[in-house]
């Protein structure tokens, strides 16, 4: 009743998972990863046990073939079970029920599982393999699985329509404030397009807590300081010194994660302009 993507990333620092299906808050079913250990996504009358089973498994070195071998061997009802599974290193696995409702399957190369069930067809998988293999490998994994969740939508996706979306990435330390592994967590439970919902929320995320590029960074002197320092004044936030200024605004606007000394990130300037 659904397709996903398990993936890691190029450097295999991060694991992720993007599902999306005609389904109720399909990302509080089908989703599950663990930095440094890797992603499982458990679809088709889902066995939610597998997710932290398999990262069991995996965080003891498992292989994911292995992993979904010994999952599905001990479960009565894997006949009607889907499953894909990425680990740190090598291929990834999936498996489709041979009761599961058609079309269902998927497809496995380095670092990925694609599968999907009540599918328009084959093509979906095809289209998501394809996307995710063409995008470009030193983009954030979030934009390579959206990419291919998108690609499979397009192609056909859940034969009987879209309902919700979910985007999982996970990579040591590299959450909110470094205190996290969780780099993305996004879910659309209930929406008529879940994945034009969903790219939109990855857009604000990434506004709001990735790191900015340190080459684009645009000194905080002259114009610009000034030009800053009268926007933010006419917003509230008065201060003699502009960083100060900026980190108590920052602080309003969440973009505290986008904050250098002395200099501003042209998206936050973009932002403060917007304003």
């Amino acid at each position: 009743m659904t397709f996903s993507i398990v993936a890691r990333s190029a450097d295999g620092a991060s694991h992720g998972v993007a599902v999306a299906s005609k389904f109720l808050a399909v990302g509080a079913a089908v989703p599950a990863a663990e930095a440094a250990v890797g992603a499982v996504a458990t679809q088709s009358y889902a066995n939610l046990a597998y997710r932290p089973q398999g990262l069991a498994l995996l965080r003891t070195q498992v292989a994911a073939a292995d992993v979904v071998a010994g999952l599905t061997a001990a479960d009565p009802g894997r006949d009607q079970r889907q499953l894909g599974v990425v680990g740190p290193s090598g291929s990834g696995a999936t498996y489709t029920g041979a009761q599961c409702h058609a079309w269902a399957g998927g497809k496995i190369g380095d670092g990925y599982a694609i599968q999907g069930n009540i599918l328009t067809g084959p093509e979906v998988v095809e289209a998501m393999e394809a996307a995710f293999l063409a995008s470009d490998p030193t983009a954030p994994l979030a934009r390579r699985l959206l990419a291919a969740l998108r690609a499979g939508d397009e192609a056909g996706g859940d034969r009987r329509g879209r309902q919700s979306a979910a985007l999982v990435v996970v990579s040591p330390g590299q959450g909110y404030g470094g205190t996290s592994d969780t780099v993305v967590d996004l879910r659309v439970d209930d929406h008529p397009t879940p994945l034009a919902e969903l790219a939109r929320l990855l857009d604000i995320h990434a506004l709001l807590f990735d790191k900015p590029d340190p080459a684009t960074l645009i000194p905080l002197t002259g114009e610009i300081a000034t030009e800053v320092k009268t926007r933010l004044a006419a917003l509230g936030h008065a201060q003699d010194d502009v960083n100060e200024a900026m980190a108590d605004w920052a602080g309003i606007e969440n973009l505290e994660e986008r904050m250098v000394p002395d200099r501003i990130d042209p998206l936050v300037l973009a932002h403060l302009r917007a304003l």
